[in-house]
């Protein structure tokens, strides 16, 4: 089939995924950065919800980040970022479930919550979704291996990490960390943070810190975007 058409957004977590699995993959691809304020007129054709990752591969027109990422891992199956097995793949698929419909709007309540009480309300939910991780995720699933299900490194660790790389938002604008209850998490996260692909599509804080300044309409701290 041919080259793989991958459109993006620098600042979405969802691209960040698939941009990962590519990577992991050794994929070759050809990017096309979108502007999500000014979309080329086109884009809708290959992204039918205007949203970001979308890819095109032959006939194949594809977006959502999940539906992306499992195409890619059959079509291109060398190295797997799924489990063999049924079983072992159904949990995996639980988890990015999680991470899609917990973790993630716990996150977004949090941080960009209308008011303070949808703030606290939200700071309770993602503690508790991370709470639930170290012991129910990597506390059970991965033993001693530093990857969500053992040794290798896969789509359930792709699918939670981007927003791992946006928790110094989190404590510039919500005076949150992780907590000292999640030290399986920071393990975790100390290991993935340091894999080729995702240094690869990783953003700088000063990135995030002034894009959400702007979106929270929150001005930064003098020498905050330096930190």
């Amino acid at each position: 089939m041919s080259n793989i058409q991958l459109y993006f957004a620098k600042a979405s977590t969802f691209s960040q995924r698939t941009r990962v699995v590519l990577l992991e993959k050794g994929i070759e691809f050809t990017a096309t950065e979108i502007d999500l304020q000014q979309k080329p007129a086109n884009f809708t054709l290959i992204s039918r919800y205007g949203k970001v990752p979308a890819i095109k591969h032959g006939d194949i027109e594809l977006y959502e980040s999940a539906i992306i990422n499992e195409y890619l891992d059959e079509v291109f199956p060398e190295p797997p970022l799924l489990p063999g097995d049924p079983g072992e793949k159904a949990i995996a698929r639980l988890w990015i479930d999680y991470a899609n419909t917990r973790l993630v709007p716990a996150f977004n309540k949090f941080l960009r919550g209308k008011d303070s009480q949808e703030q606290e309300q939200g700071r309770g939910e993602f503690l508790e979704a991370l709470l639930y991780i170290e012991q129910e995720g990597l506390g059970k699933l991965s033993g001693n291996s530093p990857y969500w299900l053992g040794e290798t490194f896969g789509l359930v660790d792709i699918s939670f990490y981007p927003w791992f790389e946006r928790l110094p938002v989190l404590e510039h604008f919500r005076n949150f960390t992780l907590p000292a209850e999640t030290p399986r998490l920071q393990k975790w996260w100390d290991v993935v943070r340091d894999r080729k692909s995702v240094q690869a599509v990783a953003n700088p804080v000063d990135f995030y810190l002034d894009r959400f300044a702007k979106i929270l309409g929150q001005p930064l701290a003098v020498g905050a975007a330096q930190k």
